[in-house]
């Protein structure tokens, strides 16, 4: 619709590229052959390859995305992001000067920032790197094939090996070895008939007042 869409004359746009309403390019942005940017989606200074899927409302600036990668919806790229050829990059995720292997998924709720990501790595959903001590920024590397479970914390500077699994809900300060399972987190507690015994606590306190 180019009456709501914008686009640039520092632009370059592929062959049969579609840009559907809302779209807004900006700067020295190029966008490669057959891609789809979604509605409200904005990029700027940034670099798409060919087949790229930008789902609706998308923000990308001063980012690299390499052919056939899927992004969004809800995703923000900011400067020095680069994704990799078939990686995905799913919904409510944040990249900061981070890349992203080929084939890897970051597909939900997560932040990662200042940290390199192996091929085929998989980034459960609530995962995040902590890269800021409140000081100085750190590098967290997750090496290919690896596994990071859901609302895991990497806390840098830490490496997470090739292969390696990463237990949900962990967080990891130490460096985890290739192929091995770190899990970092308290061991859950079953307190059989609790409920009833607070139930009953909780009647004999009302016929008290």
């Amino acid at each position: 619709d180019p009456a709501t869409t914008y686009v640039d004359d520092t632009v370059e746009v592929g062959g049969d590229t579609v840009l559907y309403p809302g779209v807004i390019l900006e700067g020295r942005t190029t966008i490669g052959a057959e891609c789809v940017v979604g509605a409200g989606s904005y990029v700027s200074r940034s670099r798409l390859g060919d087949r790229v899927a930008l789902r609706p409302y998308c923000v990308l600036s001063d980012a690299t995305v390499e052919d056939g990668a899927i992004l969004g919806p809800f995703c923000h790229l900011r400067p020095l992001s680069h994704v990799g050829a078939g990686a995905k990059i799913g919904n409510f995720v944040e990249l900061k000067k981070s890349r992203i292997g080929r084939g890897a998924k970051v597909p939900h709720l997560s932040y990662v920032g200042d940290a390199t990501l192996g091929a085929g790595v998989n980034f459960g959903a609530g995962a995040i790197t902590c890269n800021y001590d409140g000081v100085a920024k750190h590098e967290t590397v997750v090496g290919d094939g690896a596994f990071v479970g859901t609302n895991a914390s990497l806390v840098a500077p830490v490496t997470v090996g090739e292969g390696a699994y990463v237990g949900a809900g962990s967080v990891i300060t130490s460096d985890v070895p290739a192929g091995a399972l770190a899990v970092a987190r308290a061991q859950q507690a079953i307190r059989e008939g609790w409920v009833a015994a607070r139930k009953q606590k909780a009647r004999k306190t009302r016929q008290g007042d």
